[in-house]
């Protein structure tokens, strides 16, 4: 499971943040809620993965007060990064349908 999806970690991250902007304890919470569980990510790849999203430009930051009080760092879709989820979307439906031609054991049309 985390395997896989560790490759996927952009689209997540792109998904997460294109609604509203939040912080990494934030985004961690929602993936382990969305996923029901089976993915617990790793603080330590989510700011690398956060990291390099914004060195690429597709994030950016910026501090705030979370409703609980605390500093945090928020973290949002730049208009790069709403373009980027775009084409991260269409990647994973193409290769979804691809896999899928296997995994299901049925002939390819």
């Amino acid at each position: 499971g985390a395997d896989a999806i560790r490759g996927h970690i952009d689209l997540i991250l792109l998904s997460i943040l294109e609604s509203r902007p939040s912080y990494a304890y934030e985004i961690s919470k929602t993936i382990t809620d969305r996923s029901q569980g089976e993915y617990v990510i790793k603080q330590t790849t989510l700011y690398s993965a956060v990291k390099r999203l914004q060195s690429q430009g597709l994030l950016d930051s910026y501090e705030d007060v979370s409703s609980s009080g605390k500093p945090r760092t928020y973290y949002t879709l730049t208009s790069e990064g709403l373009a980027q989820l775009d084409v991260k979307r269409d990647e994973w439906r193409r290769t979804r349908a691809l896999v899928d031609h296997f995994a299901d054991g049925k002939d390819a049309p």
